[in-house]
């Protein structure tokens, strides 16, 4: 028996047979259940334990249909239009789910209807029954008012005047009863009855395209899944080429015999509908979580999903049949890398439009970074004047993350350049320079009552050695008695 605590009392949430033969109820004091029964056993309710065996029970029934839903705290919705006949018709696969329950030592019961209503009470109030479509108003007629799934409120009220049966509801007048007892009373009477769609939501996105196998061997090994998956990657492309479009986001769902689900997905930078490319993408994931991935007594339905899918743009190869696309060898490279080691392995700097050059370039995952695409073909831009070059402010090869603090001892001229500093303890006579390079602070970006950044003055600096930095002078000279001298900071080396 489980219990539950309502309004500071400990009441009975769900019991056996055993308990229900001893004629305790839901509802009941736990008090006065062990005054009648002293030795029964109590358990606490864990909702959120129970909630999450509901999901695992629920990714489970993803075998028979990706419209799955969850109704309340004990039932699950299946969506099963167009499903029945892979499995041998309506009673076989009704029959099919109830023993695979049973084998893993559930004890459940089913209703297969035209609508949600008639199922959901063909389930609770007669069990493993199969309503034909037109006999929804003959199962409802006979049932308690509860089967209309109508609050407890609604019910009572309806008790109280004499309602108390779905079918006493049917012949009662729509309109005294609408204006009674609320609108959703009659709203749940017809999506029983099939005169009002009522649609399952499911819990999961519903993946566009999918291919499965089903299995009369279950199979164990990572190498066995893998030869699965390029089959199944064989049988994806026709359906993706047919479409024009090639796979983002691939799903892999291991189902194994005992109720247990595995999902693994991986994303490409660009769309993808190899079979190769695809086996190699999870090999990788498999590789990674082989440790995590329990096989159990095997899997018996292997299924391959693209969750999300784009336009494939076709590249014209050469005389060997080969394109020459290094940016496509560099995306399956970062996605084999993303696939193994996960989502932030792989970064990719992109252009900002800032002034301050630590702002300038961020890092972003690489399948979040825009693609270079290449110019149209047959676009001629018109030309007004002739053209001209601009070359942008030289940078270096390598920028720190954050300016480091340097000593300048002195300069030929209070706004020129350097004649030595020193950085890391090191000294450094500087032999030529250019410059300065002024860069202002960006203003518009200030928050209301921020102090104004100092503007900066760069240089690029060529040692005695020949090596050469970026430094730059924070801050500008002042010839007020208080005023704080400029500050130096090293920003970046060149090749």
């Amino acid at each position: 028996m489980i219990s539950h605590r309502d309004n500071n009392t400990q009441r009975i949430a769900a019991l056996d047979e055993r308990a229900e033969a001893l004629r305790l109820k839901r509802g009941m004091g736990i008090a006065d259940a062990r005054a009648m029964h002293p030795s029964i056993d109590v358990v606490e309710a864990d909702p959120e334990a129970d909630r999450r065996l509901l999901e695992g029970l629920a990714d489970w029934c993803d075998r028979y249909t990706p419209l799955v839903a969850i109704d309340g705290e004990d039932g699950l919705f299946l969506d099963v239009t167009g499903c029945t006949h892979l499995f041998g018709g309506e009673r076989a696969m009704q029959d099919e789910i109830l023993t695979r329950f049973f084998q893993q030592g559930f004890d459940v019961r089913a209703g297969l209807a035209s609508t949600p209503g008639a199922a959901w009470a063909a389930a609770r109030f007669h069990g493993n029954r199969i309503v034909a479509g037109g006999e929804e108003e003959a199962l409802l007629a006979p049932l308690p008012l509860s089967a209309l799934r109508i609050a407890p409120e609604t019910r009572a009220l309806l008790e109280s005047v004499g309602l108390r049966t779905a079918g006493a509801v049917m012949a009662a007048p729509r309109a005294p009863l609408a204006r009674r007892f609320g609108a959703t009373l009659l709203l749940r009477l017809d999506q029983a009855l099939g005169r009002l769609d009522e649609a399952v939501s499911p819990r999961l996105p519903v993946a566009p395209l999918s291919v499965e196998r089903h299995l009369a061997e279950p199979v164990m090994l990572t190498d066995d899944i893998e030869r699965l998956i390029s089959r199944l990657a064989v049988a994806l492309k026709t359906d993706l080429e047919r479409r024009g479009e090639g796979a983002r986001t691939l799903a892999l769902f291991l189902f194994r015999v005992d109720g247990a689900v595995s999902r693994i997905a991986v994303g490409t930078s660009r769309p993808m509908r190899e079979p190769r490319l695809i086996q190699r993408l999870f090999h990788e994931r498999l590789t990674a979580l082989e440790q995590n991935i329990d096989a159990g007594f095997g899997f018996d339905l292997v299924r391959l999903s693209v969750l999300s899918a784009a336009t494939f743009d076709l590249v014209q190869g050469d005389l060997t049949g080969e394109a020459d696309d290094d940016d496509a060898d560099i995306a399956l490279f970062a996605d084999r890398v993303r696939a193994r080691l996960g989502e932030a392995a792989v970064l990719k700097p992109v252009v900002v439009e800032s002034h301050l050059p630590e702002r300038a370039v961020k890092s972003v995952p690489f399948a979040e970074a825009p693609q270079r695409r290449a110019p149209a073909a047959g676009r001629t831009v018109p030309r007004t004047a002739p053209p001209m070059t601009i070359y942008p402010p030289e940078r270096p090869v390598r920028l720190f993350r954050s300016p480091e603090p340097i000593e300048v001892p002195a300069t030929e001229i209070p706004e020129g350049p350097p004649m030595n500093f020193r950085w890391r303890r090191a000294l450094y006579r500087v032999a030529r320079a250019e410059g300065p390079e002024r860069i202002a602070a960006e203003w518009w970006r200030q928050l209301p009552g921020e102090e104004e950044a100092p503007t900066r003055d760069y240089y690029r600096i060529e040692d005695s050695e020949g090596r050469r930095y970026w430094l730059y002078r924070q801050g500008l000279y002042s010839s007020a008695p208080q005023a704080a001298p400029p500050r130096w900071y090293m920003h970046g080396v060149f090749a």
